[in-house]
């Protein structure tokens, strides 16, 4: 059951994400991929700050961040 929680929780954050950096939606499956390693990157992120927090709302303001993050750099490399 975890598992659908981390796949749910990266298909929202990814589509999130997407909804904020206009343009960079990736399909439902692209979505999941961005939302978990933006997950990762929001977690490692908030880790470094020494914010923390514990339920799924924050999870997901966290994967967001990381997502869009992500998305920044993803458009970077696309411009050069």
């Amino acid at each position: 059951m975890e598992f659908l929680y981390f796949l749910l929780i990266g298909a929202v954050s990814g589509w999130l994400a997407g909804q904020i950096w206009k343009g960079a939606g990736f399909g439902l499956l692209g979505n999941i991929v961005v939302g978990i390693i933006g997950g990762l990157i929001g977690g490692w992120i908030a880790g470094k700050l020494g914010i923390g927090g514990g339920g799924l709302l924050w999870q997901i303001i966290i994967a967001v961040g990381g997502a869009w993050v992500l998305l920044f750099i993803i458009s970077l490399i696309k411009k050069a």
